[in-house]
Formats: structure tokens, sequence, C-alpha cells
């Protein structure tokens, strides 16, 4: 159940435009959290010939990374922060097959079957309806299409590092913007109750990381 109902947009105004990329070069922990993040998500991948959208973009630092391990002709990022796809637009124009855009994961602004894949990397929890925006992922995603989802599992000690410490120091920009909770199967629960085929389930990062592939069949 969700917290309250805000806009998006508004939950995350506090976070800067250029959040991964920054926080990557200036902070040791965040660079290796992200870094394992990187990794894992690659593995899962596979090559697409066409299109694939990033929902939750940001500043297109895993965008790029998307990028690098499905070979996609193009990837676009969707975000609701203006802020953040300025700045990946600026930052990646050399990158002809990147594109950012605002978009609402509710109502992805694109057609049926669109894209040959859809990552979705802890976005899940932000979001207000998590159950609309897989029906929206399966809707856009093409037939034997696949997605991939990442979400934070809230084991007991993650909740501790995240209300205890994160969100009271470096990570406050991320205080309450956790809506939804993912813990045992729930993630594949939710994505099974869509329909989507589950390929592959892995926790990283002593659990603390719950990484599944699917695929619409």
């Amino acid at each position: 159940m969700s917290k309250r109902k805000i806009s998006a947009a508004k939950l995350h105004e506090n976070v800067p435009p250029d959040w991964y990329y920054s926080s990557i070069k200036e902070n040791y922990l965040q660079r290796i959290w992200h870094k394992s993040r990187f990794r894992e998500v690659k593995k899962i991948s596979e090559r697409v010939d066409g299109k694939v959208l990033d929902i939750g973009s940001a500043d297109g630092v895993f965008t790029k990374v998307i990028l690098e391990g499905t070979k996609a002709k193009k990837v676009i990022g969707i975000d609701v922060l203006k802020s953040s796809v300025v700045w990946a637009n600026k930052h990646w124009k050399r990158n002809k097959r990147l594109k950012f855009k605002v978009g609402d994961a509710h109502k992805l602004d694109f057609k049926a079957g669109e894209f040959d894949a859809v990552f979705s990397l802890e976005v899940l929890e932000h979001v207000e309806d998590p159950k609309k925006t897989l029906k929206e992922i399966k809707r856009v995603l093409r037939k034997g299409g696949y997605a991939v989802f990442l979400v934070p599992t809230d084991i007991w000690y993650f909740k501790l590092l995240w209300d205890n410490f994160w969100t009271k120091t470096r990570g406050k920009i991320w205080n309450d913007t956790h809506l939804h909770s993912y813990t045992n199967s729930s993630l594949i629960d939710l994505a099974r109750s869509i329909g989507f085929q589950i390929e592959d389930s892995k926790k990283f990062m002593l659990g603390m990381l719950h990484l599944i592939k699917v695929r619409k069949e």
C-alpha cells in the first residue's frame, strides 16, 4: 500500500540532476554500490537489435550501462524530473543511441510493442502504483521481449541502514521516497500477476537488492 499520494516529480524534487554521475565520482561507498548494480544488470542483459526503454533514467548513468549490455540501436530513458532529463541529454549528446525525455511510468507515451526490452531499476519502490506500471511495461514490450526489474529487498539490515543512516546523512534527499516495500518473493509475485514469465532471479549486495528478468510471451 502506498504511503501517500503525491506527484513523483514533487516527491523527488530535491534530487540533483547529476546525482549518480557525481556520487560515483565523489563517494567511495556509492561507487561500490552502483558498480555492483551495473555489473549484475549487465550479466542479466541480452543483446537486442531494436529499441530499449529505461524507466527512471535519472542522469543517464545507468542508461549508458543498459546500452552497453544490450547493444541496442537506441535506448530511450524517461524520468519525472525535467532537470535530470535536460542534464542527461546535454551530457550524453555525443552518443546518438541515447535519448532522454520526461515521462510517467504509469502512462508510457509509446505505442504497444515498441520496445525489445524494458528496464526499471530501483524504480518500482518509488512509483504510486507498481501494478499499473508493470501493465504499461508489458503493453509497450514486444511479444518475446524481456524486462529487467531491480528493487531493494527491505531486509532488516537494509532498512536499518536506510532509515537510520543513509536518509539522515548524504542520502537525505531520498527520505520518504520509498512508497512500496519488496520482501521475500513479492517482486516475483507482482510480475507473475501481470502475466510475465520469470526467467531469472538473483539477490546480491548481501541480499539487499533483488534483480529479476521476465519475458512477455
